[in-house]
């Protein structure tokens, strides 16, 4: 079978930093799996390499910033309060927050914390890095009506949503 529109792809692969810096990895006794076809699962640029491939195909992919976690933007850092965060605040919390506009919510990691003040960015922690993706298909099959329905691949077991 052939990576296409609506199906369940399985992966190994390794998302490293242009210096070779591991990110993070799926094993082939530990693979990911993805619901193919544009559903948010994957890179788009990685998806896109993966169309058409069958079970042991391999892609090497270079992830520019606007490919993966997009570009560092210093818009995102904010120096607030002390006194708005928990006492035990301490630099790599992380922290739900409005965004400058107040329109939706976005993850604030903690960097510096110095005279009653403290330094919260909203950037990813991998934005503005180009990435590279080296991956192997393990497997493919097609996706269950209800994987297509929801956008994403269930386990063996079954879905619960809550």
């Amino acid at each position: 079978m052939q990576v296409g529109k609506d199906t369940v792809v399985t992966l190994s692969y390794r998302l490293t930093t242009l210096q070779g810096e591991l990110i993070e990895e799926a094993t082939q006794d530990q693979p990911a799996a993805y619901l193919h076809g544009g559903y948010d699962g994957i890179f788009p640029k990685v998806e896109a390499a993966l169309e058409g491939q069958a079970v042991g195909a391999e892609a090497d992919v270079m992830l520019e910033p606007e490919d993966a976690f997009g570009d560092y933007d210093a818009e995102l850092v904010r120096m607030e309060e002390a006194d708005l965060f928990p006492p035990e605040v301490e630099v790599g919390m992380q922290f739900e927050g409005a965004s400058e506009d107040g329109q939706h919510y976005m993850l604030y990691t903690v960097t510096d914390i110095a005279d009653g003040k403290v330094v919260v960015d909203g950037n990813h922690p991998l934005a503005g890095q180009t990435l590279r993706v080296q991956c192997r298909v393990v497997g493919v099959r097609s996706a269950l009506p209800e994987e297509v329905e929801h956008g994403h691949v269930h386990g063996p077991e079954g879905h619960q949503h809550h």
